[in-house]
């Protein structure tokens, strides 16, 4: 069973076990969180797609941990201009472990 949930304002196809990183969210390590903003559920062939949320459908998270992910460099450059600039960005995210799929 799978299932395709919004969080951070991104979409992701989630199933049980697995292990995904998400925008951060504030809450402990350790802490179970609920997703009730579920897109679709699909079950082998079967599936059900919201209009736009599937009603009733939740799913359970457990979280792993927060951190942040490689740095992405960013180099500008004008051409014959004497200019050049450097910068770095680290976005911070929770890792989740999927726990359940409630339909």
């Amino acid at each position: 069973m799978y299932a395709v949930i919004k969080t951070g304002g991104k979409q992701y196809r989630v199933a049980a076990g697995e292990k995904i990183k998400v925008e951060q969210i504030a809450a402990d390590v350790g802490q179970e969180i609920v997703f009730d903003q579920v897109l679709a559920v699909g079950n082998g062939t079967e599936i059900k797609i919201g209009t736009p949320l599937v009603s009733g459908a939740t799913v359970t998270v457990t979280v792993l941990a927060h951190g942040r992910h490689d740095k992405v460099h960013i180099f500008k450059m004008r051409r014959r201009k004497h200019y050049q600039k450097r910068q770095g960005h680290r976005q911070n995210f929770t890792e989740l472990e999927i726990s359940s799929i409630a339909a």
